[in-house]
């Protein structure tokens, strides 16, 4: 299945759509994507896995591969680390975002195939579809939806998916 997401801030599934969050800094071609720009890579993204926060909630409904985050998840978004877009453990001794996070974003999260095959710097790292803010605030250069909306989305979702960014 094709999972759509486009510059109005509008998310396609199947024959649902929903509105979701984009990047603060709009969309880019994936060529011209970098670390920190806070721009959505145009493209089409596999969906590789789902994490999710077990203390907030149980595991979703998906046909995707499903892990449980820990206190000490991170993800390195050092363009000069070898674990350059590659999950971490914390502590860890170079730029890196915490995936257990207060503010909810990451408690579900489906890490998605941007430069990951092999990552290479500074391309962008830690693209992934997370809830979004309750006023559908930019994010960093994510795709976020509501939980309901994210939720509905992985019990469509199987291995093989790709969610397209288009302007």
């Amino acid at each position: 299945m094709k999972f759509n997401a486009d510059s109005k801030g509008r998310f396609v599934a199947g024959d649902r759509a929903f509105p979701c969050a984009i990047g603060k800094g709009g969309m880019v071609a994936a060529q011209d994507k970098r670390e920190g720009d806070g721009a959505s890579p145009l493209g089409a993204w596999p969906l590789r896995r789902v994490l999710y926060r077990p203390d907030r909630g149980p595991a979703p409904r998906t046909a995707l591969p499903v892990s449980p985050i820990a206190p000490d998840d991170g993800w390195c978004d050092d363009p000069a680390h070898p674990d350059y877009n590659r999950p971490v453990k914390r502590p860890f001794d170079a730029s890196h975002e915490a995936l257990w996070r207060e503010d909810g974003l990451y408690d579900l999260v489906v890490v998605l195939g941007h430069n990951d095959d092999p990552p290479a710097a500074p391309l962008g790292s830690a693209i992934f579809l997370h809830l979004a803010k309750p006023d559908y605030a930019p994010t960093e250069g994510c795709i976020a939806l509501a939980r309901p909306d994210l939720e509905a989305v992985l019990a469509l979702a199987a291995p093989g998916d790709v969610l397209i960014i288009e302007a």
